[in-house]
């Protein structure tokens, strides 16, 4: 086991340097889903495979399955009685997102999705749901094939929390008076814990100890958070044409993110009871992007949550500090990178 601490954060690299470092893993991902895709194509009807393809492979981060491997790796996968293929297992947590995508998209009556028509649109929401389903399904068969039962319990717990979290968020749709707390525990069942399970489960399937594991699973955890709080600041904030999403679409829906959050629990009360009046309305939701904004800016709302973010990644980072940096420099620098990008990132 590569641990040891060294009492520092690892050191970084750049936005070039860090899309180099993570193209040959990419590369192996994306080709390991399509050979899973092409060899099990006989056994589906011919629909069920376009639709999949098209919801699969037309854009897409791949960051989860990207850290399932650079935390096999981490841990001293690949070495001796620790080697399975990697690839194939990390690409179920792949799979287990755009399947969430995919109903998402149905539940929220989305249009597009990373730029072009979602599934929904395409091929219609019966199409867009059965084949979320097929997919959650065989990301449950490819992690108890590589990593075993606990594997296996690991991603369930995860999923689990998934569905915990949309149905928090649902009890939760018209309380506009949410509190920081209520967001961060829909979030966490949302984004955060298949995130951190998609960690721990590159570190377990690589033979890691507990203490790696867990700080594995709070890295992945705390990364999530941040992300999402990104996603929440890019609805308000970010250019439609590199986000491939229509901007406002968060406030027009009347959700409760952080930005808002922050701002309503801030402002004078004048202020506050013109936000929890546009939120009540629809008609005015959507008229009033443009003036929420302004008023969520007025009371730091965007400054505050990306300071939040800010602290989630610097937890996360954290997490690192009990691994052998000399061991795995590689991996460090990539996972501190990809911390680095999370606040960075503008799509």
């Amino acid at each position: 086991m590569n641990t040891g601490s060294t009492g520092q954060i690892p050191a970084t690299v750049d936005g070039a340097g860090l899309k180099a470092a993570i193209a040959p893993d990419l590369v192996k991902i994306e080709q390991a889903m399509q050979a899973d895709l092409a060899a099990i194509t006989c056994d589906m009807a011919p629909f069920l495979g376009e639709v999949l393809r098209y919801g699969l492979f037309k854009g897409g981060k791949r960051i989860r399955p990207l850290l399932t491997v650079l935390c096999y790796r981490l841990c001293g996968g690949g070495e001796g009685k620790s080697k399975v293929d990697i690839y194939r297992l990390a690409m179920a947590f792949e799979y287990l997102h755009c399947a969430t995508l995919f109903h998402d998209d149905v539940i929220d009556q989305a249009l597009t999705r990373r730029g072009r028509p979602a599934v929904n649109v395409a091929y219609g929401e019966t199409a867009a749901i059965l084949a979320g389903d097929f997919l959650h399904a065989r990301s449950m068969l490819l992690v108890g094939q590589g990593g075993g039962v606990k594997a296996l319990e690991v991603f369930c717990e995860a999923t689990t929390a998934m569905v915990d979290g949309e149905f928090l968020q649902l009890h939760n749709a018209t309380n506009y008076n949410l509190a920081e707390a209520d967001y961060f525990a829909v979030i966490m069942g949302k984004t955060a814990r298949l995130i951190g399970a998609t960690c721990e489960i590159g570190a377990l399937v690589a033979g890691a100890d507990v203490q790696a594991r867990l700080a594995l699973r709070n890295y992945g955890i705390h990364l999530g958070c941040a992300f999402q709080i990104i996603d929440d600041l890019l609805d308000y904030l970010g250019d439609e044409a590199k986000t491939g999403k229509s901007v406002g679409n968060d406030f027009q829906e009347g959700k409760m993110t952080l930005p808002l959050i922050i701002a309503i629990d801030r402002a004078e009360e004048k202020d506050r009871k013109r936000l929890l009046v546009m939120l009540a309305s629809m008609e005015e939701r959507k008229g009033g992007f443009a003036e929420a904004s302004s008023l969520i800016a007025r009371y730091d709302g965007f400054f505050l949550a990306r300071t939040k973010a800010e602290a989630m990644i610097a937890t996360a980072l954290a997490q690192l500090r009990i691994f052998d940096q000399a061991a795995v420099q590689q991996e460090m620098a990539v996972l501190a990178a990809l911390a680095d990008y999370v606040l960075s990132r503008n799509k």
